[in-house]
């Protein structure tokens, strides 16, 4: 017995033997035909170089290492920083750079990053580790009890918005400063502060809830005293895990030991590529051998991996997300910032910088200060907490979840959409549609016929072999009685059934009756052989569809091992057939063989099924071929060739000699190898062709189309390979019907690509296919080029993409086209695109919960996607631009009737409204009537799905911009004028009447606009409006004080008689109609002359 087991890595890996930090660890699924068995996942293949165990070296996989974007930690992503100079610089963020650039410094300082080193581990013995290793857990949380506070208030103070309302209201400590009493600016402040603080603690549970979660789940440990039960988070390196059948694994594993004899297992790698099917691993053989699992302590062993290292799965990000709404408000307010300043500035130069005029610009700074609502932040994140509620809420989308509350708007705003394929777009579920002999094709509706003939052919067969006949074919003697049409049809269903249950890579698996412990697990008495318990395992879910279709018509696999398998006939019959040699299927060669022998009759045959590219040339002559081919390929279905050679012994022997001579060979092997299988593959039989259907997710043509017609821009991104990503593009009409599709041809070099770019340019209205390597070939060269041509294409559609490339294109997009972009995924290699889109959207299926938990949306079915965006995205973005707007114009009306009471008052920095006024202005008097804006719509959410077109118009970004906002001040310098102007016109004698009459008219001017602006009433809004004038009234009689022209400076307050008298009544009435009628007809007026494009439909 050995005493070290060295691993030596052929490719670069981040490893951890037996378990690893799951932090960053990929989740995978393992079976096997017993319940228990050590496993790993497909980062490594161990195969067995000796036969001695003290000589045995581990080998990993030539597949490598992908790491760890498998996890659902919901991680922020990239934004693109673009740079200024000067004041413009620091004004337009630089001040935010420089903290950020401080904050990490310091965090650099406080934790040094560990430097990254080869380790020894020792199997189950976690102690003898050299070094630390941290926790085997998921933590999806931003903050932790430290931390929580100043990042909360960094992420409030990073907006321009709040970091002014800070600093005015930090001026307030300063008497010669002071304006009103400090609640007017620390208590909207507060508040605000306040809603934020709760919502980030809501959230911040909630993501706790999902990792205590995750972390919880048991497995079962195995130690010298027997098995344990541990959490996940408890597991540590060096750990010996026993793993389940359809257990995940919970981190990165060696696979040591299985129940199988022959110790084959099979995994899946569902949260790294995507693929659901199941692939072929074989664990150590030294470790394999060992009669009981106790042993595993005895050997005294170790596994040496390299430092870990960076491969195709990476994470970018900075902290949080943030709409492209947020973005474009800050940039308004910044706006108004900048018209403050001038206001105040011009209000200086009139008074003709007598005194101390810097502080009386400082002053009037203050005083304007509400052109810049700090309850615009506030009123926007409750709008989007509303927005979100209402998404959860909606029984159309049953399980959708809104997991990033800051960015539903973005719905509204989308002109591309990546997603993914398998899981996504299908359900990975594979159906045999048609079989199609030349002359004759059977569809799903006469599969019956082809049972008949099997089962016809097979008891005519046993029959002549009971009369002492060794056919393993139906005699001519006994078809002489049947038609020649029906013999020759019969005969050629035969044995295309034959060959395709032969000519797979397809293990039947069955359920052990108990559970079986690790000294008997190899007690293959407990299983049960039955029909009803038998399954498939395969790395194709092509494959597997192939078999249970010849299952279904009589032709069963009932089992299969490393050198025979053994079919079924309907009357019950095994028939054996030895496995002389598998040619498996690659990317390259497009087919796959196998030559078998008949264990009854010693014939042996060479069966070979392939893309019809590959096999077209290899077949024997027809006309058929291509033409059906094409015909199943616009049907959407997958399509293979099936063909035959029948090989004398002689023919075999000399095979195998010149094969076995190849694989020998020191120098140019592999293409030595394909010269010798290609010798035999030669005017081979042509049998049939099959097409097999991979089943769309429900509803998923009418979602794309429905995608399509609001002008929104599809990309296909898939690991899968070409030919599937095409078949699917097409049953899916992705790609229509009357399209063209320009298949990109595989490029290697810098000349090639151009070449094929310039034939590309000179297609028009075609969708692309293009591979992932060709990609990156042309994006190394010609970036720009690619990237503007893919983007004139209806539809684009990348094969064998890699995760990172997803995120690559996707951040290609955002580049050239500055458009919002959203990816849709369900499993942990959508992770990364999804992160880098503008909004992510993940699906919850049976890849697990990784790309769900990562996205911004949460969905569960693809066909949710559409109601998503032309409903709830449409009235998210809708609804915050209006509320936004109406919010700025809130502050507005007040500043500009301020600036004109100054003017007429000889430039005097001395506020109109003091105290509870302006809390009250923005809170009670005013607050509910605008915040049920979120409530508006423009139409109808059955008229938003039946016109689609409608989404086409808010790509434009419309509905907030430089021209409306320019709009809203209008409005506002009008309605503050008229309303200052007319109440000091108006207030005859009595001066103490300016503020009762204009404050009053502003409140039911506020009241009126929010009318105007609403398009479809709700109750609640009219509730809302009736409350707000309600809350006004009543409290006349308790704010008597406020209603004075500047309490200390005027003395005068509010005449509790003249509010009461008509004179008031029809002073404020009159000064509201002046300020509101015009707009009304201006609004009629557009309507009649240049209306929406949604009124029609309304109307």
């Amino acid at each position: 017995m050995a005493d070290q087991i060295p691993l030596y890595p052929v490719r670069s890996a981040v490893v951890a033997a037996l378990a690893a930090n799951r932090k960053r660890a990929a989740y995978y699924s393992a079976t096997g035909s017993g319940p228990g068995g050590e496993r790993h996942n497909s980062r490594y293949q161990l195969e067995d170089e000796s036969s001695h165990l003290d000589e045995m070296p581990l080998m990993m996989s030539e597949e490598g290492f992908e790491n760890d974007e498998s996890d659902y930690h919901t991680l922020p992503r990239a934004r693109v920083t673009y740079r200024r100079r000067g004041i413009e610089w620091l004004v337009c963020g630089g001040w935010k750079f420089l903290c950020t650039s401080c904050c990490d410094w310091l965090i650099n300082v406080c934790r040094r990053k560990k430097e990254l080193k080869a380790r020894t581990v020792w199997l189950g013995c976690p102690e003898k580790c050299e070094e630390k290793y941290p926790r085997n857990s998921i933590k999806n949380q931003k903050y932790n009890i430290f931390t929580f506070i100043p990042g909360v208030l960094y992420e409030q103070f990073k907006f321009f918005l709040n970091l002014y309302f800070l600093v005015v209201s930090c001026s307030q400590f300063v008497p010669a400063l002071k304006i009103g009493y400090l609640y007017t600016y620390w208590a909207p402040l507060g508040f605000v502060l306040a809603v934020t603080m709760i919502r980030e603690a809501v959230d911040e549970f909630r993501r706790f809830q999902r990792d205590k979660e995750m972390n919880s789940q048991l497995y079962s440990k195995l130690t010298i005293r027997g098995k344990v039960q541990v959490k996940s988070s408890d597991i540590q390196v060096g750990d010996l895990i026993i793993v389940e059948k359809n257990q995940r694994i919970p981190s990165d594993m060696v696979f040591l030991r299985t129940s199988e004899k022959t110790g084959s297992c099979f995994i899946r790698t569902d949260q790294l590529d995507g693929e659901t099917d199941w692939k072929l691993k074989v664990a150590v053989s030294c470790t394999q051998r060992l009669p009981a699992l106790g042993d595993l302590f005895s050997i005294n062993a170790y596994v040496y991996a390299q430092k870990p290292q960076l491969d195709i799965h990476s994470f970018e990000g900075t902290f949080t997300r943030v709409g492209l709404l947020d973005l474009e408000l800050n940039q308004l307010t910044k706006a108004l910032f900048l018209a403050l300043v001038a206001l105040s500035v011009v209000m200086v130069t009139l008074q003709g910088f007598v005194g101390p005029w810097y502080r009386n610009l400082f002053r009037f700074l203050l005083l304007f200060s509400y052109i810049i609502p700090i309850s615009l932040r506030v009123n926007l994140d409750m709008g989007k907490a509303a927005y979100g509620w209402m998404i959860m809420r909606d029984e159309h989308i049953p399980g959708t979840v809104v997991r990033t509350s800051t960015i539903p708007e973005e719905l509204g705003r989308l002109v591309y959409l990546l997603t993914d394929k398998t899981g996504t777009l299908t359900q990975n579920e594979m159906i045999f549609k048609r079989l199609h002999l030349g002359t004759v094709s059977y569809g799903t509706d006469t599969m019956d016929e082809i049972q008949n003939h099997i089962i016809n052919s097979y008891s005519q067969m046993f029959s002549q072999t009971s009369g002492n006949s060794t056919s393993s074919t139906p005699s001519r003697k006994s078809q002489s009685s049947t038609p020649k049409v029906r013999k020759s049809v019969s005969s050629r269903i035969h044995e295309a059934v034959k060959a395709i249950a032969l000519c797979h890579n397809v293990t039947p698996v069955y359920e052990s009756r108990a559970g079986v412990t690790g000294e008997t697990e190899y007690a293959e008495v407990d299983q049960d052989f039955s029909d009803e318990n038998r399954t498939y395992q395969a790395s194709s879910p092509d494959e597997v569809a192939l078999v249970q279709w010849t299952e279904s018509v009589g032709l069963t696999l009932v089992n299969r091992d490393l050198t025979s398998m053994q079919l079924k006939t309907p009357g019950g019959q095994i028939l054996t057939y030895s496995i002389l040699q598998i040619f498996p299927f690659t990317s390259e060669s497009k087919r796959m063989g196998i030559i078998v022998r008949d264990e009854s009759t010693a014939e042996i045959t060479f069966y070979m099924k392939g893309a019809d590219v590959a096999m077209s040339s290899i077949v024997q002559y027809n006309d058929w071929l291509e033409e059906e081919c094409g015909n199943m390929a616009r049907e959407g279905l997958r399509t293979l060739v099936v063909a035959k050679k029948s090989l004398t012994e002689e023919q075999y022997q000399d095979f195998e000699n010149r094969y076995s001579q190849a694989k020998l060979s020191i120098h140019d092997r592999t293409l030595k190898v394909a010269a010798v299988v290609e010798s035999v593959e030669r005017e081979m039989e042509l049998l049939c062709l099959t097409g097999v259907e991979d089943q769309l997710q429900a509803d998923v043509r009418p979602a794309l189309e429905m995608l399509r017609n609001a002008g929104i821009k599809i990309w296909m991104l898939t690991g899968d390979k070409l030919e599937t990503a095409t078949c699917i593009a097409k049953s899916s009409h992705l790609v229509s019907r009357t399209q063209d599709i320009h298949i990109f041809r595989p490029v290697t070099n810098r000349g090639e690509a151009h070449l094929e770019l310039n034939a590309f340019r000179r297609k028009h209205d075609c969708a692309l296919v293009i591979a992932g390597d060709s990609l990156e070939v042309c994006l190394k060269y010609y970036e720009h080029e690619l990237v503007e041509l893919a983007c004139q294409c209806p539809a684009v559609v990348c094969c064998r993409c890699s995760p990172t490339q997803k995120a690559h294109i996707v951040k290609l997009l955002q580049q050239h086209t500055g458009k919002r972009t959203c990816a849709i995924g369900d499993g942990g290699n959508d992770v990364s695109m999804i992160q880098a889109a503008d909004c992510g959207i993940g699906i919850e299926g049976k890849e697990g919960k990784q790309a769900s938990l990562a996205a911004d949306f949460s969905i569960t079915q693809f066909k949710h996607i559409g109601r998503l965006l032309m409903v709830h995205g449409r009235n998210s973005y809708k609804r915050s631009a209006a509320l936004g707007q109406f919010v700025m114009h809130r502050g507005l009306i007040i500043s500009t009737m301020q600036a004109v009471f100054s003017s007429v008052f000889y430039f005097a920095s001395v506020p109109l409204y003091q105290g509870f006024l302006m809390v009250g202005y923005a809170t009670i008097y005013t607050m509910f009537p605008v915040f049920s804006l979120v409530l508006d719509q423009d139409v109808k959410p059955e008229m938003a799905l039946l016109y689609p077109e409608l989404y086409k118009d808010l790509t434009k970004g419309r509905s907030l911009s430089f021209k409306t906002f320019l709009i809203w001040v209008l409005i506002s310098i009008y309605q503050g004028g008229i309303l200052m102007y007319g109440a000091l016109v108006l207030f005859e004698s009595e001066f103490v009447h300016v503020v009762a009459i204009s404050f009053t008219a502003l409140i039911l001017t506020e009241l009126l606009m929010v009318a105007l602006t609403i398009r479809t009433w709700h109750w609640l809004m009219v509730v809302a409006e009736f409350l707000s004038l309600g809350c006004y009234v009543a409290s006349l009689a308790f704010l008597n004080e406020y209603f004075g022209i500047g309490r200390v400076s005027f003395g005068a307050f509010l005449d509790v008689a003249f509010i009461t008298t008509v004179t008031f009544l029809w002073k404020v009435s009159a000064i509201t109609v002046v300020s509101c009628l015009p707009l009304y007809i201006l609004k009629y007026l557009k309507r009649k002359l240049s209306p929406p494009s949604y009124s029609k439909l309304t109307s």
